[in-house]
């Protein structure tokens, strides 16, 4: 058995999916690199208007420090992408000893299509990930720095490729945000043009 997680790409007349695409603000990861926050807000993992939730979504908290942030998540986890997919994917997975799983998008589904494996990673999945047999996506714009592209080429390209880009050479989508010296964000992934 297959299953295929297939995140949508960015909405032609969406003026969220577009300023998604086209804000280049950092979340930054100890040890691990620096995302794009405005992916992980889409994913339903924080918003900046009260960034603490990110912290509670993306890096080992104490006790204490969850239990204050949760005070401040109403229906969070309830709404998110993520969990709703993750769960949904256990599972899945745990009805079909054999089941194996890919992650595809197209534009903003994309970053959202190689982010998912990145969270299962940090949130330390083994077991999904080790029944992951890819992520391809189409026109995706970069989604982190070079160190969590060095983090993330560690945990899903070893021992073989998983994760697979195909670009059109004239889409602007995958050339942003920008990797110039400000920005620095950077693509990682075997790129297929």
């Amino acid at each position: 058995i297959l299953i295929v997680i297939s995140f949508r790409g960015t909405e032609p007349f969406d003026a969220d999916d577009w300023g998604t695409d086209f804000d280049y603000s950092w979340y930054e990861i100890p040890n691990v690199g620096k995302l794009h926050m405005g992916f992980i807000e889409a994913m339903g993992l924080g918003t900046r208007d009260y960034t603490p939730t990110f912290d509670y979504h993306l890096v080992e908290l104490s006790s204490s420090e969850k239990e204050n942030n949760q005070k401040n998540l109403p229906e969070m986890v309830e709404r998110s992408a993520y969990y709703a997919v993750r769960e949904t994917l256990k599972r899945l997975l745990a009805e079909h000893a054999n089941a194996k799983f890919v992650v595809t998008g197209h534009s903003l589904g994309g970053a959202l299509a190689i982010l998912f494996p990145t969270l299962l990673v940090l949130k330390e999945e083994t077991e999904m990930m080790r029944r992951l047999l890819g992520v391809y996506t189409f026109g995706q714009p970069r989604i982190g720095n070079r160190e969590i592209g060095s983090f993330m080429k560690a945990k899903l390209n070893h021992p073989v490729d998983r994760y697979f880009r195909v670009v059109y050479c004239n889409d602007l989508v995958p050339r942003l945000p920008y990797d110039d010296t400000t920005f620095l964000y950077k693509h990682f992934g075997l790129c297929l043009l």
